[in-house]
């Protein structure tokens, strides 16, 4: 973590779900408690890798929650926690943007001119 990146507070946000997969495993909490096969399936081109990865980051960062029963089979399920729901309502604004925005950014994406060096988008 680079604290003088956090001088701005959309810095800090961006930090915590700033992943391919973040956004959309905070999403789909956000849709209530899931076990880890269920979130797997919820998000399918995702691996179990990555998955697992991304889910203890964002514990780590207070976003999510994982409960385990400690009974056979084994119960764990994740959730929310109260910033990462906090945080979500959020997302969801961004969501909404980016959904009201998207084929204009994609038309003004497209009718771009390459420049040699640059990659596209």
């Amino acid at each position: 973590m680079d604290d003088d990146r956090w001088t701005c507070g959309v810095n800090v946000v961006f930090d915590l779900v700033g992943s391919k997969w973040k956004p959309t495993i905070l999403w789909r909490l956000a849709e209530g408690d899931r076990r880890f096969a269920e979130l797997r399936r919820a998000i399918v081109p995702i691996t179990e890798k990555v998955l697992t990865e991304q889910l203890r980051q964002l514990e780590r960062d207070g976003l999510v929650e994982r409960s385990d029963d400690g009974g056979f089979p084994r119960r764990v399920v994740y959730g929310l926690s109260d910033d990462g729901a906090e945080l979500e309502r959020v997302l969801d604004a961004v969501g909404h943007w980016g959904d009201a925005h998207a084929d204009d950014i994609r038309e003004r994406r497209a009718a771009a001119p390459r420049r040699s060096g640059t990659p596209a988008a």
